[in-house]
């Protein structure tokens, strides 16, 4: 079938640019000091660990934006490609699956999402409405994203019977994992995350914050290189 290919070929790049963009990111800003001005530059941070800076903290500089949002944008693409070609995929097993109008909903909203946060990512404003407004499209890109993922998993997972001549079960079996770690981290982090102030009871949070936005990001885009595994090559 022509949309699973399409769909294997995509996903590996969902997972290939984003990452590469926002590694190349901080170690452009770590690394390569002379290209910064000097209130923008890190110094000995591994964020997935640390949590030393945020992942907007390292792609909003000139010139790290440079790589950062045609990289999203072009994500955003993907991402409206990889959502519509698995709508082709559901309704080929099965032409009036429930889940088909959600999928594509969240999976297109999490593009949009997307997009607007790299437009408006770098541009200042001292206005408290606009920085609630860049942290609600945040929330809302991740939100949307998962409720997609979730929903594509359980479609798949309800008529997995069709699908055994296709996929690797096994895989399957690991994006439900992976999407229900997803879904508890966010419910656990979003208390955690709306905590006022960096302080709480000795734990430094803005830490803490930080390092949970770089591994949740891994995660979040580990799902579309599963996908790649999943699927069987149809050719």
């Amino acid at each position: 079938m022509n949309s699973i290919e399409k769909a294997r070929s995509i996903s590996i790049w969902i997972f290939i640019v984003p990452f590469v963009a926002v590694n190349t990111c901080l170690l452009l800003i770590t690394q390569f000091h002379s290209l910064f001005h000097q209130p923008d530059i890190l110094h000995n941070t591994f964020p997935y660990f640390d949590g030393g800076a945020s992942i907007s903290r390292t792609a909003r500089p000139y010139p790290s934006w440079l790589v950062f949002k045609p990289a999203m944008f072009l994500t955003s693409y993907l991402l409206i490609k990889y959502w519509l070609f698995n709508k082709d995929i559901i309704k080929y097993f099965k032409v009036d699956h429930k889940n088909i109008k959600k999928i594509v909903f969240f999976g297109i909203a999490s593009a949009f999402a997307l997009t607007v946060h790299s437009i408006f990512l770098g541009i200042k404003f001292d206005n408290d409405l606009y920085k609630l407004f860049r942290r609600v499209i945040m929330l809302s890109f991740i939100i949307f994203e998962i409720v997609a993922q979730a929903y594509l998993v359980a479609t798949f997972w309800s008529f997995k019977e069709k699908l055994k001549g296709y996929i690797n079960p096994t895989v399957l079996n690991l994006k439900i994992v992976l999407v229900s770690i997803l879904i508890v981290v966010a419910v656990i982090s979003i208390p955690i995350i709306s905590l006022p102030g960096d302080d709480f009871f000795g734990i430094q949070l803005k830490f803490l914050k930080h390092a949970l936005e770089w591994d949740y990001f891994i995660g979040v885009i580990t799902f579309y290189l599963l996908t790649f595994f999943m699927w069987k090559k149809t050719n």
